[in-house]
């Protein structure tokens, strides 16, 4: 956090400015005056180690979100072993993805991240390989749902 705010500093009408890029906040009350600090926000972005890999990696998370979307409603008035096999692959990597944020978010220190990958990679890999193996050799996805819903 760039400063610390005070709450009475707000209540007595202390405001954000913005001059081009610098921010100008109060952080303080001392002795009934209001200071002042100066920060210098930079607008530009760091031309240094830019990596485009999240945002291709975030791109990629809601293209696979919308093929979803598609698929489902293919699933239904097309079934067939080409969208059975689209399904798996597509719910295995938006779950694989899905908690993935999980183990980035909630698992911490070096070995327990490791080993939370290796088990997440583990899961997704079995995952694939047990819809795959059940589209083959049983009804399929889309026919399983059917049998579901017709109960």
């Amino acid at each position: 956090m760039a400063a610390l705010l005070r709450g009475s500093a707000l209540c007595r009408g202390g405001r954000v400015l913005t001059l081009k890029s610098l921010l100008i906040r109060p952080v303080a009350l001392q002795q009934d005056r209001l200071a002042l600090q100066i920060s210098e926000i930079h607008t530009t972005p760091n031309r240094q180690g830019v990596s485009k890999a999240a945002s291709h990696h975030w791109t990629s998370e809601r293209a696979v979100s919308l093929i979803l979307l598609g698929l489902l409603p293919a699933a239904y008035m097309y079934p067939g072993a080409a969208v059975d096999y689209s399904l798996a692959a597509a719910l295995t990597l938006h779950g694989h993805w899905g908690l993935g944020q999980l183990v980035t978010d909630y698992v911490h220190g070096d070995a327990k991240v490791k080993l939370a990958n290796t088990g997440l990679f583990a899961l997704s890999a079995l995952t694939f390989a047990g819809l795959c193996y059940f589209n083959y050799n049983d009804v399929g996805i889309c026919k399983a749902v059917a049998m579901l819903w017709s109960l």
